[in-house]
């Protein structure tokens, strides 16, 4: 089957091309790109006015199956996923059982193949059981398909983490790193700082996420190892990263919207869905976000996706789980953030949602769009406006500090593999 987008506007950070230009797509790959292209027998996407570009790639999403489906499953997160722009996700595997063998890393990939919307690439464990004592084998996982490894949460024992980054390195996989040390944060709820005090709960410490950071990028230098720092949440985290990233250290690291977007106020307007880890902070800290994007510290923007059941969210801000429901919001609270207020060009933001963490995931030819590529692309309207309501996600999860805003941009058409798999109704 053929696909004609007709003049849409493209933007391809990689390539560089650019322009109102038509695609025509053809047996799953891009085949052609140029102007007033013929194609009597294509299925015709009128695309003026809006942007086309590669499909997103998310580094960092919580599917929850198997073991926690009352959150989400496969299904519904790979639907949210094209509902957002998202064709390509790497799913942690902090799930019951953990994705810690190669049978389990194999399941995912059957449940995505059943699913029919965005790919699912599985992160295999770090350690076995995900409880930071023995790494897995890490040679089983990659043959079965990881794409990279972390436990999805901080790891206390260093000589454990040294060990799996030389491993990890060995096998070419990129370790992902969430960085707080438990032992300063003790599941607190919010930063500690002002918003703390006055709502008298002890907080998340900044340097409990500065300690672990320095000490990945110590390690990272050692071992040669790729590393990667998830959700990265403070300036000085930030700068740290750019230090050793001018050493030439293989280091690299993610933001997500919220932290460019709100700060920890945030929590006394909304409580509990403002409730994030690691947690929104201060406003000198989104200024550091913000310069950490802008010069290229900050490599990429991930959804940290981590839905919650109606339940939990209902609980007090110091009971209910920290996570966001964030797949369908990551590219509008990114425009709206970034690209409408003038902080960024378009063309930056799209490279750190597509070929940066298809690059950080080393996904062949994932976020780029090119002839010959798979056609994985997303149509989306820069101007158009909308109101976040969280009833309408097609993931399980409703918990997002976005909710009732109003965002600038939005998702008209997903396709994968030159399937149109998202359409806006």
């Amino acid at each position: 089957m053929k696909t004609l987008i007709r003049r849409g506007r493209l933007v391809d950070p990689v390539g560089g091309i650019g322009g109102v230009l038509d695609i025509l797509v053809e047996n799953g790959k891009v085949a052609v790109i140029g102007s007033d292209i013929s194609a009597p027998d294509a299925q015709v996407i009128e695309a003026s006015g809006h942007i086309v570009c590669a499909g997103l790639v998310d580094l960092h999403a919580h599917l929850m199956e198997p073991g926690l489906e009352y959150r989400e499953t496969i299904a519904t997160g790979a639907k949210a996923a094209v509902a957002g722009g998202f064709t390509s996700v790497a799913c942690m595997p902090d799930t019951h059982p953990p994705i810690d063998v190669p049978g389990g890393i194999t399941y995912i990939k059957e449940l995505a193949a059943q699913a029919g919307a965005a790919r699912i690439f599985p992160v295999g464990a770090l350690s076995i059981g995900l409880q930071g004592q023995e790494p897995c084998d890490y040679e089983e996982l990659k043959a079965a398909g990881a794409v990279a490894l972390s436990d999805a949460r901080p790891i206390r024992n260093a000589n454990l983490l040294r060990d799996a980054m030389i491993l990890a390195h060995r096998q070419g996989l990129t370790l992902l790193s969430c960085c707080e040390d438990p032992d300063l944060t003790q599941s607190f709820a919010i930063n500690e700082g002002r918003v703390s005090r006055q709502l008298r709960i002890p907080g998340r410490p900044a340097i409990a996420e500065e300690l672990q950071v320095m000490r990945e990028a110590m390690l990272a230098e050692e071992t040669g190892a790729a590393v990667h720092i998830c959700r990265i949440s403070t300036a000085k985290a930030v700068s740290i990263v750019r230090r050793y990233k001018k050493k030439g250290v293989p280091i690299t690291c993610a933001t997500c919207p919220p932290y460019f977007t709100f700060t920890e106020n945030e929590v006394l307007q909304q409580g509990s869905p403002a409730r994030l880890e690691p947690p929104l902070r201060t406003p000198a800290d989104v200024e550091g976000i913000l310069e950490g994007l802008k010069d290229g510290t900050i490599d990429a923007i991930a959804s940290g996706h981590f839905p919650l059941a109606e339940a939990e969210t209902a609980r007090p801000l110091i009971q209910v789980p920290a996570g966001i429901t964030a797949l369908e919001t990551v590219l509008a609270a990114c425009l709206t953030a970034l690209y409408h207020t003038g902080e960024m060009r378009l063309s930056d933001i799209l490279r750190k949602l597509t070929s940066n963490p298809a690059n950080i995931l080393r996904l062949p030819n994932g976020g780029r769009l090119a002839i010959g590529l798979d056609a994985d692309l997303v149509i989306f309207d820069p101007e158009e406006e909308w109101t976040v309501e969280p009833q309408s996600f097609c993931s399980l999860g409703r918990n997002t500090p976005f909710a009732g805003k109003v965002l600038k941009g939005k998702v008209k058409y997903t396709m994968v593999g030159g399937t149109l798999v998202y359409r806006e109704e």
